[in-house]
């Protein structure tokens, strides 16, 4: 039975990386967090603001916003 993709050669150039200090994540865009919801206002689902602006914990805990969604934007 063959060895498969995790014990090849991807697994030895990710321990090699590691080794030398690589940090392959920072490569990867993480982009922005949004808070999607709805209000009195606006009934439908819609963008709130960007997570690291409102509070979304506070927006739900007021009664403000509901339906409270935090969605990975790429940049």
């Amino acid at each position: 039975m063959g060895k498969g993709y995790a014990e090849g050669s991807a697994v030895e150039e990710r321990l090699a990386a590691l080794e030398r200090g690589d940090d392959l994540a920072s490569a990867l865009d993480v982009g922005r967090s949004a808070v999607y919801g709805s209000t009195d206002d606006e009934p439908e689902r819609h963008f709130l603001g960007w997570a690291d602006e409102v509070d979304a914990d506070e927006l739900f805990a007021s009664g403000r916003a509901w339906g409270i969604q935090v969605v990975r934007q790429r940049r």
